[in-house]
């Protein structure tokens, strides 16, 4: 098997300030950047993230994979000022608690450091959420005096029998939790569609879903 990101790699801030891709930015309310682009282009993620702060709409940010937080510190360094919302594993949480000599891997521990680190736009807290496999999801959340509150959520329940595939597992919360945002949804509701969306992701072979599509009720 042979892979090339190919256009992934050459992505330029150029195209992102376009006039017609532009215009979309400007449209949004709510942004979503993986952490893999930190690879590619830190100034396109930075443009997003300034557009989100200055007119304060919602700037999201995945931790994507351990080695973002272990090879590329400094890039993601930059973006945290900016995030309202950053969603990671226990595996990339426990990366960043060590390249950033944390000296601990309790989950809350690190999850709380990460939300009480300055940040721009002060109209929005910041939220952490840490998920853990088949064990709760931990949220922190900063307010503005940089008192952090934790939370956790029990996660769906699974019998191991219906468990075909994890890979994907992290996006598809992912895609729930923002769906949930970009919805206006309460944090629980957020945290609930995205375990709901990862169940559905971790019964199929592959970055797939069940068919017939299954609709998410609260």
């Amino acid at each position: 098997m042979c892979t090339d990101l190919a256009a992934a790699n050459c992505y330029k801030p150029e195209h992102l300030k376009s006039p017609e891709i532009w215009k979309l930015v400007e449209q949004a309310k709510v942004y979503y950047v993986g952490g893999y682009h930190l690879t590619v282009s830190v100034p396109a993620i930075l443009a997003l993230a300034e557009e989100a702060a200055e007119k304060n709409k919602i700037f999201i940010l995945s931790l994507s994979a351990p080695f973002i937080p272990q090879f590329f510190k400094d890039q993601l360094d930059q973006t945290a000022p900016y995030w309202d919302y950053v969603i990671g594993n226990e595996t990339e949480a426990l990366s960043y608690a060590q390249s950033h000599d944390l000296k601990t891997e309790k989950i809350q521990e690190i999850a709380k450091h990460m939300a009480a680190l300055p940040k721009k736009n002060t109209a929005r807290p910041r939220t952490v959420i840490i998920t853990q496999g088949t064990d709760p999801t931990i949220i922190a959340i900063a307010d503005k005096s940089g008192n952090v509150d934790i939370k956790e959520f029990p996660v769906h329940p699974i019998d191991k029998s219906e468990i075909n595939d994890t890979n994907g597992a992290g996006d598809a919360f992912a895609g729930g939790f923002v769906a949930g945002i970009v919805q206006g949804k309460q944090l629980d509701e957020c945290v609930d569609m995205g375990q709901w969306l990862a169940k559905l992701s971790i019964t199929q072979l592959g970055p797939s879903y069940p068919q017939p599509k299954q609709t998410y009720k609260a």
